[in-house]
């Protein structure tokens, strides 16, 4: 998959979505999607106690973190948003960094796993060395995920509660 591309993706569970470019006419369809995300999961996307995020937040996340990046939105069948995906790649080309947003009632159905595995591919493709993420030491979900996809954790000294985890892709 480029960035610009549509695809259809199917979970482990049989779970099919749509995962394509945030366009500028989502932002309706992710302010409602962001209704139905948790507090926590908020918080452990964000690493922050943001509410639901407003309009320029929105805009944000619909133009992408930058250049070197995409951000993508996963589509149910339903025409609802399932999670949001973001791929930030530095200048260099080294380092890609991946950050996945799922509602909390679609856990368990392999969206995540699949997701990532997704942004693996398309950073791998780029030609980066490394996909890394921030993660907070109680998103267990998130953790075994990427334990179980082989990316290794370090403990962040300055900040006891985040971990770092990191997959060398060459």
């Amino acid at each position: 998959m480029t960035i610009l591309d549509r695809e259809r993706l199917v979970t482990r569970t049989g779970r099919a979505l749509e995962l394509r470019p945030a366009q500028p006419d989502d932002e309706r369809a992710l302010a409602a999607f962001f209704a139905k995300v948790t507090p926590e999961d908020m918080r452990f996307r964000f690493l922050s106690t943001r509410r639901t995020p407003g309009h320029d937040q929105l805009l944000a996340l619909i133009q992408g973190p930058n250049a070197h990046g995409a951000s993508l939105i996963a589509w149910n069948e339903d025409g609802t948003v399932a999670a949001t995906a973001v791929l930030a790649g530095d200048a260099a080309g080294e380092r890609a960094e991946a950050a996945i947003l799922l509602r909390g009632d679609l856990k368990g159905q392999g969206i995540g796993w699949t997701l990532l595995e997704r942004l693996v591919a398309e950073a791998r493709s780029q030609g980066y060395a490394v996909v890394e993420s921030l993660e907070d030491r109680a998103n267990h979900g998130a953790l075994q995920v990427e334990n179980d996809m082989g990316f290794d954790a370090a403990p962040l000294e300055e900040e006891p509660t985040l971990v770092w985890v990191s997959k060398r892709l060459r």
